[in-house]
């Protein structure tokens, strides 16, 4: 089964390469990177560089979509060429999915109307104005329309262990979790805005406004 994983300038790392880490682990599923063009493009801050490996056109019908996030989907909301994709695709995908912000993409392209989704917590506002209605749920799931949110980054392991699950079975998720060690015990607990004291949301807005 083919993964598609798209790139774009100024996404968020760990949204594409969280599920990688999760789903290139079992043997029945071939994950590939897929953007406009073959080569090099770099994450939010500039620091890190992932390769796209085929382009769109190349890649027209996927088993899965995993569309990551980050600012540069803003962007991509207006891309005639990544939404004529991502519709064709999900034509035939088993199931089309998002990591944060890629939620907006799957939104401007029509596929969450109507429905419940999730992103990242500052932008439940934006996917509201793309036609799903903003839950606060680290996965959200509609099996029938085989449209599968994620929340904020991390979310994006959980939501690709739930795709080992519905792809192959419980044990191979249960597998690629313990080959990969995830087993979170973070030594805070502020993973959410609910936890949160106003001194690091404070901090929060500071630093987001000096990498926007």
């Amino acid at each position: 089964m083919q993964i598609a994983i798209p790139l774009f300038p100024r996404l968020t790392a760990l949204d594409a390469v969280g599920p990688y880490e999760v789903l290139q682990r079992v043997p029945e599923l071939d994950v590939i990177f897929v953007g406009h063009q073959h080569g090099e493009i770099r994450t939010e801050n500039g620091f890190l560089g992932l390769t796209v490996d085929a382009t769109f056109e190349e890649t027209p019908a996927p088993d899965v979509v995993v569309f990551p996030g980050g600012i540069g989907t803003r962007s991509l909301c207006k891309d005639d060429r990544v939404l004529d994709w991502l519709r064709t695709a999900h034509n035939t995908t088993r199931f089309t999915t998002s990591v944060c912000t890629g939620a907006l993409v799957l939104g401007a392209a029509g596929l969450l109307d109507g429905l419940t989704a999730t992103t990242h917590w500052s932008a439940y506002e934006l996917l509201a104005r793309r036609g799903a209605t903003p839950v606060d749920t680290r996965v959200v799931e509609h099996l029938d329309e085989r449209i599968i949110t994620a929340a904020g980054v991390s979310s994006g392991i959980d939501m690709a262990l739930r795709l080992v699950e519905l792809l192959v079975d419980e044990t191979a998720a249960r597998a690629a979790q313990l080959m990969i060690e995830y087993d979170p015990q973070p030594p805070f607990d502020t993973g959410s805005v609910a936890k949160a004291a106003p001194d690091v949301l404070t901090r929060v807005m500071q630093y987001s406004q000096l990498r926007d």
